[in-house]
């Protein structure tokens, strides 16, 4: 995408995003889950960037239960307790740590906030945070109401991502989606590769808040569970026409029982999300809002290569 998508010239970060803004009017912003966002990045993105434009921001691993790097903990994050495992990671935070964590997040992001730019907060829970008894599932729940009771001053909707479908079989699933509407709390339908060996969330779109939200994980049943490489390699699909009108049914259910339905593309090999993003677009009709999911009529679009780490997207 930086090598390829921009036109020459357009090489700077600044000059990068200002080109994007003007051709979709969301991103989601992965590096965060890497590392906490610093405000000085964060002010950088609020004023290049339109009036109008949506900041979705994911969170930082640490408070969605995943082992993080130690280089990336802030030096005040190092006084409290928590395990390092052999790999320098780490795991089991001690709750003023975490507490501590959500602070930062939360006031780093005040940017964006005041700039009238913060979009959703997405909480992607990894497989083992399931509801495969009653004992886990509750406590797993007590864990999505603290979360969002630490996220209230970013000023955003929590959007919950489930990577397990204990969430969402049988008799679970309308408890599941109960919960999340009574804590305005938007449920994540994503689009993933499915196995009958493995475990994966199903294609499933509910809207439990006043926002919906649709990830497109791309279909790649080789890589999905790939632990090595980059994040573009793992999600290596270009979807066909006929794969991306099977969500255009749910997209414009959703969009009917929500303010907003935002649609964002994870497929971050070569630029495959920008040709997916433009072209369910195109599938949506003028239900897409002005300026998501294409360029300027007349204006060539770059082919090339893409992966910058963000995901991108639109809003409907």
């Amino acid at each position: 995408m930086v090598e390829r998508w921009y036109p020459r010239g357009v090489s700077s970060a600044e000059a990068r995003l200002r080109y994007y803004a003007e051709r979709f009017d969301t991103v989601e912003v992965d590096s965060t889950f890497y590392g906490l966002p610093r405000r000085e990045y964060v002010e950088n993105w609020a004023r290049r960037t339109p009036d109008g434009f949506t900041f979705h921001v994911k969170a930082y691993g640490l408070m969605t239960w995943h082992e993080v790097d130690e280089r990336s903990l802030r030096p005040d994050l190092r006084d409290f307790e928590y395990e390092r495992t052999d790999r320098g990671r780490v795991r089991l935070p001690e709750p003023a740590m975490l507490e501590r964590t959500f602070r930062i997040f939360a006031d780093e992001l005040a940017p964006l906030r005041e700039a009238g730019k913060m979009g959703g907060v997405l909480m992607q829970f990894p497989p083992f945070f399931a509801a495969t008894d009653p004992k886990r599932t509750a406590h797993h729940l007590d864990y999505l109401e603290s979360a969002q009771a630490m996220l209230e001053p970013v000023g955003a909707t929590m959007l919950v991502e489930f990577r397990h479908p204990s969430w969402v079989t049988g008799a679970q699933r309308e408890c599941t989606m109960r919960f999340l509407a009574d804590h305005d709390m938007a449920y994540v339908s994503v689009d993933a590769p499915q196995f009958p060996e493995r475990l994966t969330m199903p294609p499933l779109a509910e809207a439990t808040a006043p926002w919906a939200y649709v990830r497109m994980h791309g279909r790649n049943r080789d890589t999905y569970f790939m632990r090595t490489g980059s994040a573009a390699d793992r999600f290596d699909w270009l979807y066909t026409a006929e794969e991306l009108a099977e969500w255009g049914e749910p997209i414009l259910r959703l969009a009917g029982e929500t303010e907003r339905t935002w649609v964002m593309f994870n497929n971050c090999k070569y630029d495959y999300a920008l040709r997916n993003a433009r072209e369910i677009a195109e599938i949506l009709g003028d239900v897409v809002a002005p300026r998501s999911g294409g360029v300027p009529t007349g204006e060539p679009v770059p082919e090339g290569d893409a992966g910058s780490g963000d995901q991108l997207g639109l809003d409907v």
